[in-house]
């Protein structure tokens, strides 16, 4: 895979397109749609824009850290950037197809690298049947949501509502509950990455439930499916020193 032609994009924000700015002079540059690489100026929200907009190039994305957190970035450097993308390793993710009707008789599908998540839109809360390749599972799971996570996306949402961090090379989802009310004690499951997840939202009159793959958001729905979609692979790079299996690993020893 060629590395040479580079392009930039950058969050809109002063810190991310002063970035910008200083790159595209230092570095020759080529628009996005002739690029090998893509870098990307930003945090990890500005990591999955980038990767969801450009789902049909198949073009690796290398992000340099001008956000927040950067999980999904490497460190911020304007030396040896050329040097460093070539060298790089590449993570291959497969993200979650969701698909949800809504009350109304629309379909929405969407594609998520992080989660598709389940949130009550009220102050009732969510009752959620859950169900696992035909089978159900959990008749009732009375809580404010649920979501199910990829390994890559295991130490976001997920790991704040107190699921699993997951290996990459793991071959599995975390399914994880969102302040469950009712059974209180269950903590969720690890599935097989081939599994098929069905939710049935129970009385979505009343107790009206969204569901958001990544920043895609579908509202008033009555069942969501869940599956990892092998026919798509996103491609980000690392440095060798702190790829995502590293990060990952590595999350699970901080206090």
């Amino acid at each position: 895979m060629s590395r040479e032609k580079l392009s930039f994009v950058a969050l809109n924000a002063p810190a991310s397109r002063e970035a910008l700015e200083r790159l595209r002079a230092r570095y020759p540059s080529v628009p996005v749609a002739e690029a090998d690489v893509i870098v990307a100026l930003g945090g990890d929200g500005f990591m999955l824009e980038t990767l969801h907009a450009h789902v049909d190039r198949h073009v690796p994305i290398y992000g340099m850290n001008k956000g927040t957190v950067g999980f999904l970035m490497n460190d911020y450097s304007e030396e040896g950037l050329v040097e460093r993308i070539r060298g790089a390793m590449v993570a291959s993710i497969h993200p979650l197809a969701m698909r949800a009707a809504c009350t109304d008789g629309h379909v929405i599908e969407a594609v998520a690298i992080n989660e598709v998540a389940l949130l009550r839109q009220t102050r009732q809360a969510a009752k959620i049947r859950i169900s696992i390749d035909g089978r159900v599972r959990l008749s009732e799971l009375v809580c404010d949501g649920v979501l199910v996570a990829t390994p890559a996306g295991s130490t976001a949402y997920n790991l704040s509502a107190h699921g699993p961090i997951l290996p990459v090379s793991s071959g599995v989802l975390a399914l994880t509950p969102i302040s469950a009310f009712r059974p209180r004690r269950w903590r969720g499951a690890i599935l097989p990455r081939d599994s098929r997840v069905s939710f049935e939202v129970l009385d979505p009159g009343y107790r009206p439930v969204s569901a958001t793959a990544d920043n895609i958001e579908a509202r008033d729905v009555v069942e969501v499916t869940v599956h990892e979609n092998r026919e798509v692979v996103f491609s980000i790079l690392f440095d060798p020193e702190h790829g995502l299996e590293e990060r990952i690993l590595k999350e699970q020893f901080i206090p």
